[in-house]
């Protein structure tokens, strides 16, 4: 949504409900979300990444993905790519523990392992962003990828505010305020309460 409302987009948010109903798993058998139906190209997918990296394709060109012949397009489908699998997919089973387990798996070893692994994420991003704010001059304008917002920044976003929000964990500093200044954009905030 977010990234629908950065490109100027338009789009429907359908909520689904958990456990899944009949209908939402005969259009996706997996039951997960999130979940694309773009009637315009006759394409339905899943996978957060697969589907930013879609609209940025189909329906750019945009400035979230620079073009093949950009210095940057390696970092941010690198960067886009890590939001999910370096920090995204060790929440799930974080979010479960925290939410679905029984007291004494709350903090089994498997749930201590996931919360290493993107705290080592976490680490990764603030070297990252404290990396690129040196060479750009201006620790408040430095994104992931550069001086402006990508697809890289709007992945490893998610991640880093559902660690800090969800789960109670605590960011640094300038990963802190970097999660801070992407929530006060315009577009995200839209796209906050077209979700409600």
């Amino acid at each position: 949504m977010w990234q629908c409302e950065e490109m100027g987009l338009p789009y429907r948010v359908s909520p689904v409900t958990y456990p899944v109903s009949e209908g939402y798993r005969a259009l996706h058998p997996l039951g997960s979300v999130p979940f694309l139906q773009d009637d315009t190209a006759g394409v339905t997918m899943s996978e957060s990444t697969a589907i930013m990296l879609w609209l940025a394709q189909k329906y750019g060109p945009t400035p979230l993905l620079p073009g093949a012949d950009d210095a940057r397009l390696g970092a941010v489908l690198e960067m886009t790519t890590f939001g999910e699998a370096g920090i995204g997919t060790p929440l799930n089973p974080l979010l479960a523990a925290r939410f679905a387990a029984p007291e004494e798996d709350k903090r089994n070893w498997s749930v201590r392992g996931q919360e290493a692994r993107v705290e080592k994420g976490v680490r990764f991003v603030s070297e990252r962003l404290a990396a690129n704010a040196l060479a750009e001059g201006e620790a408040t304008e430095s994104f992931l990828c550069g001086k402006e917002l990508t697809l890289a920044d709007i992945s490893v976003h998610c991640g880093l505010a559902m660690w800090r929000g969800a789960l109670g964990k605590e960011l640094p500093e300038n990963v802190g305020a970097y999660v801070d200044r992407l929530k006060q954009r315009a577009a995200y905030d839209r796209a906050s309460k077209a979700n409600v």
